[in-house]
């Protein structure tokens, strides 16, 4: 399950969570949080849902359906984290990826300044993993990330000291490869690959949150969830499509469309 903001572009949010599930071979179901009016430029509207409905859509799905995963995505104020953190809680939804998403591609802002101590002190530490890029882990750990060196000391603090099981600090926005870092608690682990020179980004981190989901949703450990994730990502991007003047969406179904690289 995914509960995320829909993007009305279809290349990040909800409706890359669920490609992203069908592509790695799961049964994705979804609880929206916000409606976004979105394009590869830019978000020019949002509208957050109620509370109410947002519980409504998760009991509906977990009475029903069930959920051997989570993904959260686009949570934008302290009252959706809440929310979301005590359904959670409530229904012991133990295997949960939180992609913190803070800021869109185009720099557009999808969470609430206010609202970052929530996500980092409620939701953070009841996740499986966390998934920050090297920007949104200098938000939660306070603290200037230029590196793999620093990434591993964020990766550790949102581990040891904020709470979550374990954590990806993604190295997108970092010089160099791409390298992710894993931290579980006990040891690290890196997984690099070479940077893709193309704009056409939009939607990465969501379709690494959701596929790292499916992963552990198939019963993977979650190295392996993660080593799948960015294998599958990085193919993704550089199959991604020319769409739109700004940040072009990824390919999620290369293997089914064939790949334009």
């Amino acid at each position: 399950m995914t509960i995320a903001g829909s993007d009305s572009g279809g290349g990040a949010g909800i409706q890359a969570d669920l490609k992203s599930f069908a592509a790695m071979g799961v049964y994705g179901t979804s609880a929206i949080t916000a409606i976004t009016a979105q394009n590869t430029l830019g978000v020019t509207d949002v509208l957050e849902l109620p509370t109410s409905l947002i519980e409504s859509q998760i009991d509906a799905i977990v009475s029903d359906i069930g959920s051997d995963s989570v993904k959260t995505g686009m949570l934008s104020s302290s009252e959706i984290i809440q929310t979301v953190a005590d359904r959670i809680s409530h229904h012991g939804l133990n295997t949960l990826v939180v992609d913190p998403v803070m800021v869109a591609k185009g720099g557009d802002r999808l969470l609430h300044e206010q609202a970052v101590g929530a996500l980092r002190d409620i939701l953070v530490p009841l996740a499986t993993v966390v998934t920050p890029n090297a920007p949104e882990a200098e938000i939660l750990t306070g603290m200037t990330i230029t590196n793999v060196e620093d990434a591993r000391i964020a990766a550790r603090i949102l581990v040891d000291e904020i709470g979550a099981a374990c954590a990806v600090v993604k190295g997108g926005h970092l010089e160099g490869p791409a390298t992710d870092v894993l931290y579980d608690g006990s040891e690290f682990t890196l997984f690099t690959q070479e940077r893709i020179p193309t704009k056409n980004t939009h939607g990465t981190g969501c379709t690494f949150a959701s596929a790292t989901a499916a992963g552990l949703a198939k019963g993977l450990s979650t190295q392996d969830a993660v080593r799948d994730a960015k294998a599958y990502v990085t193919a993704a991007i550089q199959s991604s499509f020319e769409i739109g003047g700004g940040h072009g969406p990824l390919n999620h179904f290369f293997e089914l469309w064939g790949r334009n690289d």
